[in-house]
């Protein structure tokens, strides 16, 4: 609870530094439109050579699902909100669909729409979020596992429907403005071994096919100079509880 109260005390106070419109116009905002170049190394899925991946993969059981349910992020912080958002209702198909405002008003949600707005939310805070809501997540860190092993799980995955994976990176290592990010994986190409990142940063870059070694240095990469602990991703399910190589034994924050 202190822990919490300090978190929200330190937000106003960069509220109040920044002064009211900038703070709004910066982190409460919709994103303004801001198409970024593409390095050679991607591939946006709206390109002719993005379409013929999608037409050729067979790892697609979680597009449709993910694609009807996208929705950009909101605020600039937002990736896990909107990444959350879009699992969710491809999970539980609801009859009234969350959105990036009521994905917070689950009882068990312990984390607030203003710091998230400032400050993000980390790889386990995701994982977090998404157990608030009753489904069951695994949390893996790229540190924890390898680049085959992280291979294996895409396959998996993207054959199968009624679980999906979102992967946490750092955007610099796949030549991208440099930031952390979160967004959901949609597809595989095992000719080409990328997969297709669906990201939720829609007024920046479209639906983007990764070299999937690419995604996992972008995974490896640290979280800061001073916080050596990796990225990674999660899978997420229907179903109540949780199982997280990266929890061991914890209870949920309270």
């Amino acid at each position: 609870m202190h822990r919490r109260f300090a978190s929200l005390l330190a937000v106003a106070g960069i509220a109040l530094l920044l002064g009211t419109g900038a703070a709004w116009n910066e982190y409460l905002r919709a994103p303004p439109l801001e198409r970024q170049p593409l390095p050679a190394t991607l591939v946006a899925l709206d390109s002719p050579a993005g379409q013929a991946l999608l037409a050729e993969s067979d790892a697609i059981a979680d597009y449709d699902d993910l694609k009807a349910n996208f929705v950009a992020q909101s605020r600039k912080s937002y990736c896990g909100v909107a990444s959350a958002v879009v699992a969710l209702n491809a999970l539980h198909a609801p009859s009234a669909p969350f959105d990036q405002r009521t994905v917070f008003d689950a009882p068990a949600v312990r984390m607030h729409p203003l710091k998230v707005s400032f400050i993000g939310m980390s790889l386990r805070e995701f994982g977090e979020l998404l157990q608030a809501h009753g489904a069951r997540v695994r949390v893996v860190r790229a540190s924890a596992t390898d680049v085959d092993a992280f291979r294996r799980e895409v396959r998996a995955n993207l054959a199968r429907e009624g679980d999906y994976l979102l992967v946490n990176y750092a955007r610099e290592r796949l030549g991208q403005a440099p930031s952390g990010h979160i967004s959901p994986i949609a597809a595989y190409h095992a000719g080409s071994d990328r997969l297709l990142v669906l990201d939720v940063a829609a007024n920046r870059y479209p639906p983007t096919w990764v070299r999937l070694p690419d995604m996992w240095e972008a995974m490896r990469a640290p979280l800061s100079a001073k916080t050596p602990v990796s990225r990674g991703f999660v899978v997420v399910q229907a179903g109540p509880g949780v199982d997280d190589e990266t929890f061991a034994a914890r209870t949920p924050v309270r």
